[in-house]
């Protein structure tokens, strides 16, 4: 590992240079207040073209992706992309199009858009769809929103209250306060479900909808939707399912057979598109016929043989995201569906329970399940048990590293100390799984043996254990100049 990865800057040399401008100029000061030129040149690195090319080949060497090993993460299904939804995407049809061309002109594209939506509209079962939001955490929000614009639609603006399980994706309550509404929180039974108690002492003429996550954040279905359905209906409230858990139903369940009235998708979860680092993403949103009239505009419509862009919706709560949406990630998510069709997706769930199964039937007795429940797509383990041995759930995670694997996603749900979520989806073979059960296991041996071993990991790469906190909140990605050593942050 070259000790300063950055120090490669000298005078003078470049990786490339612009041709002299062929069209008239005007001075800088002429276009832009004298206070805010620069007054000194920018202090950029000067390096030639083959150190920057090697410099991001490097650092692209670095990262760990799903394209490079086991990305556990429990919650996130960090599924694999196939490369051919990448070359559909890429079509020039699809590439060289602009957003703002006439309707006549780009057919095809609104063709497969419509068909995406009756598609997902067919697989959950719900009245109709809007492909706009970029991300789930947006379509929980445009949810939200149309929810909100449902009730005082009816006269009912006094509906100021979410319910939202201990169970549920962190993103709920954040988007239920987004819209202005005052999140209640549902305690969670014994056997990690909902408590339908606690659930009817809170439902009353203030509430708006439950927010329900099912499968919950611990893998678990909640068998009682039909019941939790009716008791939401009856309070005059809507039921709003959060989807990021729907790789476990998929050909199997319908949301809209369980009553939902509003459910988001996470395209980068159930549908092979690319996640992490931000983005890209698409979050669809579909609904119930309770919610159709409050849909953003505009909505692709199939009318005498051609697709349009419809506005003529006056209740709609407007544009949530500029022209159709993140496109080239609805190109992926149809091709991944087209590719599979109902047999294929229908065995994506069952071969993702299926792994999420097995590799818990490997380490359950080392590592305590807190709720002993048969769990769907992902499962939650405890390492409170390794307190007594001064180490903590961050301790296992880190050696991870050293066995070549990603960690799965620590401290979550907060219900559960110590907890690890882990997700192994369908998409990982039984090796796989067996030798991330066998680190796992072996961890657990260090643990008892070696302590330290745990607690000063990782050992094997590039930079060692970091402050995760300081590294979040104090981020720093300028680049500081030659006479600067570049430091990692402070270890915890």
């Amino acid at each position: 590992m070259e000790p300063l990865i950055f120090e490669k800057s000298q005078p003078g040399r470049r990786a490339y240079s612009l041709p002299a401008l062929d069209v008239p100029t005007r001075p800088l000061e002429e276009l832009l207040p004298l206070h805010l030129l620069r007054q000194q040149p920018a202090e950029l690195p000067e390096v030639s073209e083959p150190e920057l090319l090697r410099h991001y080949v490097r650092l692209s060497q670095l990262n760990y992706s799903v394209d490079t090993g086991f990305y556990p993460l429990g919650s996130c299904t960090m599924k694999y992309n196939p490369k051919l939804n990448e070359r559909v995407a890429a079509l020039e049809g699809f590439r060289a199009l602009h957003p703002l061309q006439p309707d006549e002109t780009v057919q095809g594209l609104l063709q497969l858009l419509y068909e995406l939506g009756e598609t997902l509209k067919t697989i959950t079962g719900l009245a109709d769809v809007t492909l706009q939001p970029a991300a789930g955490a947006q379509g929980e929000l445009t949810g939200i929103l149309m929810i909100r614009a449902y009730h005082h639609d009816r006269g009912e603006p006094w509906r100021r209250k979410v319910l939202i399980p201990d169970s549920a994706h962190g993103t709920n309550p954040a988007s239920a306060a987004m819209a202005g509404f005052e999140v209640v929180t549902i305690r969670s039974n014994d056997a990690g479900r909902i408590d339908l108690a606690d659930l009817e002492r809170h439902l009353g003429d203030d509430v708006a909808a439950l927010m329900l996550t099912n499968p919950n954040t611990l893998g678990i279905f909640e068998r009682e939707v039909l019941t939790i359905e009716h008791l939401v209906h009856e309070a005059g409230a809507l039921f709003y399912m959060d989807g990021a858990n729907l790789n476990a139903l998929v050909g199997i369940v319908r949301p809209g057979d369980m009553g939902v009235d509003c459910l988001h998708i996470n395209l980068h979860k159930t549908f092979s598109t690319p996640h992490g680092g931000g983005g890209p993403g698409a979050g669809p949103v579909c609904v119930s016929e309770r919610l159709r009239p409050y849909l953003p505009v505009p909505r692709i419509i199939h009318r005498d043989g051609r697709y349009a862009l419809d506005w003529d919706a006056p209740k709609s709560i407007g544009r949530v995201h500029s022209f159709f949406g993140n496109v080239s990630v609805l190109i992926r998510a149809y091709a991944y569906i087209r590719m599979l069709g109902a047999e294929g997706l229908q065995r994506v769930s069952r071969d993702a329970i299926l792994n999420a199964n097995y590799l818990l039937s490997r380490i359950r007795h080392i590592y305590r399940q807190p709720y002993p429940e048969t769990p769907m797509h992902e499962f939650v383990v405890t390492a409170a048990d390794f307190k007594s041995l001064g180490i903590r759930t961050m301790d296992i995670a880190k050696r991870l590293l050293d066995y070549g694997f990603h960690a799965p996603t620590v401290y979550f749900p907060l219900i559960v100390p110590e907890a690890m979520l882990i997700e192994p989806t369908e998409t990982e073979t039984k090796q796989t799984l067996d030798a991330f059960a066998d680190a796992l296991l072996s961890i657990a041996d260090e643990a008892r043996t070696n302590a330290e071993i745990l607690r000063s990991a990782p050992h094997r790469t590039p930079v060692r254990r970091l402050n995760d906190a300081a590294a979040a909140r104090v981020l720093d990605v300028a680049w500081q100049g030659r006479t600067e050593a570049v430091e990692a942050a402070p270890t915890s």
